[in-house]
């Protein structure tokens, strides 16, 4: 059986620690408050046993622990790791999962987008670490609840971000009939604590991104143009239920190719958008170096 090995990850909460493992750990995602909560995981038990343990978080491949003030993690993260490397390679168990089959709380809710064949359902939690696409069942092997969505004979395209699902339909079907429907599918799904995207398919985009990053050199307008996209395009896109990607730019004709997912993928009013929104903006924080933005649908 492989070793397993603990990566120690810093997270945006200086009280948060991520210890980072390289197989699987468990199906689904854990918060445990105190040690009764956590009688279904003997690990996080035994993480509650010290006492500077606030919080226990379990999910796919990773435990997080948040911390009281009583010590500096510099001072225990080593300790920790070593500690849950022993523990794993003993081959103890992380999560009975039988024993945690309660419904976990989720709400979602649906909102419109511009595109009027797209709905967003969005959660209270987190249920991807980055966008994934999916134009048909074929797309959809490594997500399980994409596959169950493309087995409604009126969805078309499924989208995935962080918190929210984005659902293209077919024109047989009115939003009216079909929205409560899917609400309360996607809701089940994840309260179930099922898998969203399976987690060699998490790992594969992250070795894919990480790789294109290193590989990638741009150049200083094109690096310019992916920041402004980055903070200030994709959040409004994603307020739309959609993504947008930088594909190119060419120095010849200042011209900057983008590709629109989700949402904004076909819909009418990208054109405009773009056109009034994204192009207007380049124009006016880069200059003459940009003429004309080109969208791409996904």
């Amino acid at each position: 059986m492989k070793e397993f090995n603990i990566t120690v990850v810093d997270t945006n909460n200086p009280k948060i620690l991520k210890f980072e493992a390289n197989q699987f750990l468990a199906k689904g995602n854990y918060e445990l408050k105190n040690i009764d909560e956590a009688k279904g995981s003997p690990l996080a038990q035994q993480l509650f046993y010290l006492p500077f343990v606030k919080t226990v978080y379990i999910s796919g491949n990773f435990i997080a622990l948040e911390r009281f003030d009583i010590v500096e993690w510099d001072d225990v993260k080593d300790e920790v790791a070593q500690q849950l490397v022993e523990y794993l390679n003993a081959g103890e168990p992380v999560v009975n999962e039988a024993e945690t089959q309660k419904k976990q709380p989720i709400t979602v809710y649906a909102e419109v987008t511009p595109n009027p064949a797209v709905m967003k359902f969005v959660s209270n939690k987190k249920i991807v670490p980055t966008t994934y696409e999916f134009k048909n069942i074929d797309d959809a092997k490594d997500s399980q609840l994409a596959k169950e969505l493309f087995h409604f004979p009126f969805v078309k395209e499924v989208f995935f971000d962080e918190n929210y699902v984005s659902v293209s339909k077919y024109e047989v079907a009115d939003w009216e009939e079909i929205t409560m429907q899917l609400r309360e599918f996607i809701r089940d799904f994840l309260a179930d604590g099922k898998e969203v995207v399976s987690q060699d398919a998490i790992q594969k985009t992250k070795e894919v991104i990480e790789q294109n990053m290193a590989q990638t050199n741009y150049d200083d307008t094109s690096q310019q143009i992916i920041d402004i996209l980055e903070e200030y395009v994709k959040p409004a896109v994603a307020s739309d239920g959609g993504n947008i990607l930088f594909q190119s730019y060419q120095e010849d004709s200042k011209t900057v190719n983008v590709i629109l997912q989700g949402a904004c993928s076909g819909c009418p009013s990208s054109t405009f958008t773009l056109k009034n929104g994204i192009e207007t903006m380049l124009k006016n924080m880069m200059g003459d170096k940009v003429n004309e933005v080109v969208a791409l649908n996904g």
